[in-house]
This record gives structure tokens, C-alpha cells and sequence, in this order.
């Protein structure tokens, strides 16, 4: 029996401003990153996702990113380790502190946008995170690139962590996501996108856009909750993947499994 977790980016409103579908596309993931407040988010958006995810069953995460609403924290910033560690406390502590209040439990920790791509290949940025997640607390599972900095330093932290491939998402060689400045980064046919998703979880390969194939690892998969057809699309994996005899469910129960 193969596992597979879905997880979304959620939370993403800001104030008067709202973005993305979460209450519906919550029936169809099993993991919500929810924004601090950093990148997106506010107070009282936290506070409704956590509560909209408590609700349906869904495991929850803290989705920390840099401190950067007008780019939605998809800028790179030049910031040190120490910084990467501080801002990532912050957000963590944020969120935990909606997750506890209403009487749930945080399942995981998911950088946003460049600060993920940026620990995702600097190994400094990477310990810091890890040891930000692991010191408020070490239960906590982290996300990361499939192969990345991230996974290495959760490892090497103590962390147990999750490698977490996308579905909308090109790759190159090297395992990295094409950038979104490039105008193939992004998967918009959703049978394309189912492929790809399956052959990750059941062969554990990705063609890049070399059309090379190479070896990856797919914990729990990614879609954006912030597309025109997000919901669609989220709809449509779960099924796909159900079909291929694949079971979805939380990282936190996959893990827990095999431990």
C-alpha cells in the first residue's frame, strides 16, 4: 500500500483582501500551510483557517515566510542565518498559539515561497530553520524540496521531516522547481499534472525539462490554493490519485505509522 500526503498553501488573505478557496479545497487535501502573517495572513485570518482545518480533520502547519506582503514573499531578501531563525520562531510561535487555543495540535512546519527555495540550496539558511522548528518544538515535522538543504538539516537536527515534490511544477536536472520567471515553471494541464504526481509517488521519478529522468522522493505532494481553478485541481488529484490505488492521507499519520 503506497501513502501520499496533500498538502496546500492556505491562509493567504490580508486584511480587506481574499485570496484563494480554502474552506472547499479543505475536503480534498489532508495538510494546510497556513500563512503568519509574514508573506500573508493576518490575525484573524490565522485564527478562521486554523479553525476551518480543525473542522475538517486536516493536519496543520505553520507556512513562515519573509517579511514581504507587497511580493508576496516571492523576492529574494538578503537575510543571515540568525534573521532566518528569528523570523521562523516568530511565525511558529504565532501560529501555535491559534493551533493550541482552539484545542488542536500543530502537525508540521513549510517555509513559503523564496524563503523555502533559498534554504532549499543554503545550507546555513536551512539550519537555522530546522533548529527554529526543532527548539519550539521537536515533534513538528519539516517540509522540504524533495533532496534539498532542508530535508538534510531536519535530519541532521533530529527533526523528522517529509519530502514534499509539486504537482503543478516543472523540474530541472538538478532537482530543483524551474523559476517562476520562466515561462514553463508552471504545470497548467491537469492530466499532465496528474501524471507526473502518480509516477513521483509510485516510481519515485520526475522527467525534467531536460528529459532527463531522475530519482526523487514524494512524502506529501503540493498544490497552490492561490490558482484560477485551484479547487478543480485539488478535486481532481485526490481522485486520481485514489484511482491509482493510492492512499491520501496526513504526513502526520503516514509517519506515525511507520514509527
Amino acid at each position: 500500500m503506497r501513502y501520499v500526503d496533500l498538502n496546500c498553501d492556505m491562509g493567504e488573505s490580508f486584511g480587506a483582501y481574499s485570496l484563494g478557496r480554502d474552506a472547499e479545497i479543505l475536503a480534498y487535501v489532508t495538510s494546510a500551510n497556513i500563512a503568519c502573517g509574514f508573506h500573508a495572513g493576518d490575525a484573524g485570518t490565522m485564527r478562521k483557517t486554523v479553525k476551518l482545518a480543525l473542522d475538517n480533520g486536516v493536519g496543520i502547519g505553520a507556512h513562515p515566510g519573509l517579511q514581504d506582503l507587497i511580493g508576496f514573499g516571492r523576492r529574494k531578501m538578503d537575510i543571515s542565518p540568525k534573521e532566518a531563525y528569528e523570523i521562523a520562531v516568530y511565525q511558529i510561535g504565532a501560529l501555535w498559539g491559534f493551533v493550541r487555543s482552539e484545542g488542536g495540535t500543530m502537525q508540521h512546519v513549510k517555509a513559503h515561497g523564496e524563503f523555502y527555495n533559498m534554504a532549499a540550496v543554503n545550507p546555513g539558511l536551512a539550519e537555522a530553520i530546522a533548529e527554529a522548528v526543532y527548539k519550539v518544538d521537536p515533534e513538528l515535522i519539516l517540509f522540504g524540496l524533495a533532496g534539498s538543504e532542508l530535508i538534510k538539516a531536519g535530519e541532521k537536527a533530529g527533526l523528522r521531516t517529509a519530502s514534499e515534490v509539486f504537482a503543478d511544477r516543472t523540474y530541472q536536472s538538478d532537482g530543483s522547481l524551474t523559476s517562476r520567471r520562466q515561462p514553463d515553471a508552471m504545470i497548467t494541464d491537469d492530466q499532465v499534472a496528474v501524471k507526473q504526481v502518480i509516477r513521483m509517488v509510485n516510481e519515485g521519478k520526475i522527467l525534467s525539462r531536460q528529459n532527463i529522468d531522475i530519482g526523487i522522493q514524494a512524502d506529501t505532494i503540493c498544490i497552490h490554493g492561490d490558482g484560477a481553478h485551484a479547487l478543480e485541481f485539488a478535486q481532481n488529484i485526490n481522485e486520481s490519485l485514489k484511482q491509482a490505488g493510492i492512499t491520501v492521507q496526513s504526513i502526520g499519520k503516514t509517519i506515525s505509522g511507520k514509527s
